[in-house]
């Protein structure tokens, strides 16, 4: 959530913000009423309580007539305490509620916009020409099943539409991956950390994912638990309700975990293979930062990405995503897309958010320097989304007869292969 101090000192700044994300401008408008609601309602209150206390005080030295009055003012007051006390609770509430529904504040040099609205930042490597090699490319599920490594008729068959088995050398690969960004992520002076694939509501709420992005999300209802969309809820939920020792920033973790996505609205996209699944594993960095370095650290979680990205031999290019494409937590977000040879465009393969102050409010998260405490940053990064980085991975290291070169980096995680070759059928 934002200060609300900079929402009473500056509402047209969150207006702008608002308007840019596509989002409810008059929500700034409802939260100034409930947040002026609020605080009138607590004076009232704190005034009426100071005289019943007063009022206590001169009924035990007053007699007849006065002591009579005296109580019967003790009497409505004790109603009138009551009513403010109760009003009082009920602007807070509507304040809290009208708080937890607004965005982050977006940065400023975010381009204005929706998905299409993104500037390209920078492009790496050189996408194939196939053509030229001789042989038309394909498409990663076909080099699935000529490896032996994606079966998605049986995942259906067994849960749905959406998943898949990894086999043989394809689940040897998801785990070459995750160790090699693992390996990654601790040689930079991250902590590694397995993570709860289910977390309470108020991680969930905590960390921005129960308002738009809510209808992705999986609830087990009995248990009041949800599943993670990404170890990001964990790692952010880590330190819930601490205060942090300024000496011990920055603080940075890097979580496996399963992941989770019901994938709603996305009818019709992305149905053949395994790019937008329901069930993935991933590799996310996180990181607590003072908030006047989080924009530093967000340049460093995505060299960390391109790096990544790069020791893959993998062509892809850095865009600065658009305000309406913005998740509710960011500030900004840069996202790292893949070239995708049978879909001839760039897809996503990770991506960096700065969220600044915004999950540490929710979650109360806070930093100790010297004598002052105040609330820190929390900026979050994807290594590798594993299945994704297989598509990848398949397509532009395929060679004609259907084997995929192996990456350098991965090599020491496959037993040394330099070629997934084809299985016997």
């Amino acid at each position: 959530m934002i200060d609300l101090r900079l929402l009473r000192e500056d509402p047209d700044r969150v207006r702008a913000s608002q308007r840019a994300r596509g989002e409810d401008v008059a929500l700034v408008d409802a939260l100034l009423s409930a947040d002026e609601r609020r605080r009138s309602s607590g004076v009232r209150f704190d005034e009426l309580r100071a005289e019943q206390k007063g009022l206590g005080k001169l009924i035990g030295k007053a007699t007849g007539d006065e002591k009579s009055e005296l109580l019967r003012r003790a009497e409505q007051l004790k109603t009138d305490v009551k009513a403010a006390d109760a009003a009082r609770d009920a602007a807070d509430t509507e304040t809290q509620e009208l708080l937890l529904r607004l965005g982050n504040l977006v940065h400023p040099d975010v381009p204005v916009g929706g998905e299409e609205d993104f500037v390209t930042l920078e492009t790496h490597g050189t996408a194939r020409d196939f053509a030229a090699e001789g042989f038309e490319p394909r498409d990663h599920l076909e080099l699935g099943q000529i490896l032996g490594a994606i079966d998605v008729e049986r995942g259906a068959k067994v849960s749905g539409s959406r998943f898949y088995f990894l086999t043989g050398v394809g689940a040897l690969l998801e785990l070459a991956l995750v160790n090699a960004a693992m390996a990654q992520a601790t040689a930079a002076g991250f902590t590694p950390m397995l993570t709860p694939a289910l977390v309470r509501p108020q991680s969930m709420a905590g960390t921005g994912f129960l308002g738009q992005a809510a209808q992705d999300v999986y609830h087990l209802e009995r248990d009041d638990l949800y599943l993670v969309g990404t170890s990001e809820v964990p790692l952010a939920s880590y330190h819930m309700d601490e205060i942090l020792e300024a000496e011990r920033l920055p603080l940075r973790y890097a979580g496996f975990s399963p992941c989770f996505r019901r994938e709603a609205g996305s009818h019709g996209k992305d149905t053949r293979g395994i790019f937008r699944v329901h069930q993935f594993s991933k590799v996310e960095m996180f990181s607590y930062v003072l908030p006047e370095d989080s924009q530093a650290e967000h340049q460093r979680l995505l060299e960390w990405e391109k790096q990544w990205l790069t020791s893959l031999e993998l062509p892809f290019r850095v865009i600065d995503v658009a305000t309406g494409d913005l998740g509710a937590s960011a500030s900004r977000k840069y996202d790292c897309e893949a070239w995708v040879p049978t879909q001839g465009r760039y897809r996503e393969l990770t991506s960096t958010s700065d969220c600044t102050e915004f999950q540490s409010r929710r979650l109360s998260i806070r930093v100790r320097e010297g004598k002052k405490v105040r609330p820190l940053a929390t900026l979050n990064g994807t290594l590798c989304a594993v299945p994704r980085t297989i598509v990848a991975l398949l397509e532009n290291h395929q060679q004609a007869d259907g084997s995929v070169h192996v990456p350098e980096a991965l090599r020491p995680y496959l037993g040394g292969r330099k070629v997934l070759e084809p299985v016997a059928r």
